[in-house]
C-alpha cells in the first residue's frame, strides 16, 4: 500500500458484502485533524445504515460505514489547536451523511467531534462510548436537566443508550429504575439499579404505585419508541419530563398533558447530517471522559476480535444479539 492509499471495508450497496479494498487516504483539511484508526464500535445502527433500513441515518453508497471510532492524531489541519500528533482521541465521526465512518485505516475527522481518551481507558474501551453516551447525555443533561435524587424510569435498559442513560443517571445522582426482559436483565444487574420486567403491555398504573407510591418518575428516558414511549407518558410524573431517542410515531399526547409534564425528542446524528452543533458532541464526549475517569462508566467487550477482513461477522454478531458486550472491530494495533 502506497502512502497515498490506505484500505478500507467499503460497501457498495445496501445489504451487500463489505469489501476490502484500497481507497484514497484522505489528509486533515482545515479544522480537521488525521486520525489513524484503532478501534470502530458496530452499532445497531450501522447494521440498520448497511441494510438501508435506516432512512433518518442517510449515507449514499458506495461508502465507508463506522460512526464511532478512537485512534490516534497523525495531522494536525489548519486552525486546530485543541489537539497534536500523537493524541489519542474519540468520537462519533461519520458513516452518515457523506460523511466518512471509521471501518478504514485512516479518516480526516471534524475536531469539533473529537474528546481525548480518557487515561483510564484502552483505545478499544473508548470506541464504545460516543454514540450511547452522547445520546443519553442529551437527553438526561440537555433536555431533562437531571437533578440530584430525581428518580428516573430508562425504558430500555438492556441496549447500549439504556445501558449508558443508567450509568450517566446515576453519576448525576438520581434515583434510577430501568426496564428490561427476564432474559436480558444480566446486563443491567450490575449496575445495581432495580430492574422492572419488560413485557408488551406493562402495566404502568402498577409500575408506578409500586416503585413511586403512585407519584410517577421525575424523568422517563424512553429508548425504544412506539409503544414503549406511550407507556412513558403514562409514567412520568405530574411537570416531569419524558425523553425518546426514537420518537418518530405517532403518539396521543392527553397521558403527556393531562400531567402538565413535557417532551424533548433526542436525534443525536444532526450535528453530523447537518453540520450543526457539532462541537457540543466534543463538549459532551470531555464530560464523559472525566466520568470514565472517575470510575463511573463501566465499559463491556465482547470478547471476540474483529478486523477490516472480517467486518460481516461483526455485524451479524450485532444483528443476532448474541453479543456479549460491545462488538469492536479492530483497524490498528
Amino acid at each position: 500500500m502506497s502512502s497515498d492509499t490506505m484500505k478500507a471495508a467499503l460497501l457498495a450497496e445496501a445489504n451487500a458484502p463489505f469489501t476490502l479494498t484500497d481507497v484514497p487516504r484522505p489528509r486533515a483539511g482545515a479544522g480537521e485533524v488525521l486520525v489513524r484508526i484503532h478501534a470502530s464500535a458496530v452499532n445497531p445502527l450501522d447494521t440498520k445504515i448497511r441494510r438501508g433500513a435506516a432512512g433518518h441515518a442517510r449515507h449514499p453508497l458506495p461508502a465507508i460505514l463506522g460512526i464511532d471510532t478512537a485512534g490516534e492524531v497523525l495531522e494536525v489541519g489548519e486552525g486546530v489547536s485543541a489537539f497534536k500528533p500523537g493524541d489519542k482521541v474519540f468520537g462519533m465521526t461519520g458513516g452518515v451523511g457523506g460523511v466518512q465512518g471509521s471501518l478504514a485505516e485512516f479518516a480526516a475527522v471534524d475536531a469539533r467531534l473529537l474528546a481525548p481518551v480518557p487515561s483510564t481507558l484502552s483505545l478499544r474501551e473508548a470506541a464504545t462510548l460516543p454514540l450511547a453516551f452522547i445520546t443519553a447525555w442529551e437527553g438526561l443533561v440537555d433536555r431533562a436537566r437531571v437533578r440530584p435524587e430525581q428518580t428516573v424510569l430508562v425504558l430500555g435498559g438492556t441496549g447500549a443508550v439504556g445501558q449508558a442513560a443508567i450509568q450517566l443517571a446515576k453519576a448525576l445522582g438520581a434515583k434510577v429504575f430501568a426496564t428490561a426482559s427476564a432474559s436480558r436483565r444480566a446486563l443491567v444487574e450490575r449496575f445495581g439499579v432495580p430492574i422492572i420486567e419488560s413485557t408488551p403491555r406493562a402495566d404502568m398504573v402498577e409500575v408506578v404505585q409500586r416503585y413511586t407510591n403512585g407519584r410517577g418518575f421525575d424523568v422517563v428516558y424512553d429508548t425504544a419508541g412506539g409503544e414503549s414511549l406511550d407507556r412513558a407518558f403514562h409514567a412520568v410524573a405530574r411537570f416531569g419530563h419524558v425523553v425518546s431517542a426514537l420518537g418518530w410515531g405517532t403518539h396521543a399526547l392527553a397521558p403527556l398533558s393531562f400531567r402538565a409534564a413535557s417532551y424533548s425528542g433526542v436525534f443525536t446524528l444532526l450535528p453530523l447530517l447537518s453540520g450543526e452543533g457539532r462541537a457540543a458532541h466534543g463538549d459532551i464526549l470531555r464530560e464523559i471522559g472525566k466520568l470514565a475517569e472517575q470510575g463511573k462508566i463501566d465499559v463491556t467487550l465482547d470478547p471476540r476480535r474483529f478486523t477490516l477482513a472480517n467486518v460481516d461477522d461483526a455485524h451479524a454478531l450485532v444483528e443476532g444479539r448474541e453479543a456479549e458486550g460491545k462488538v469492536i472491530v479492530d483497524i490498528a494495533s
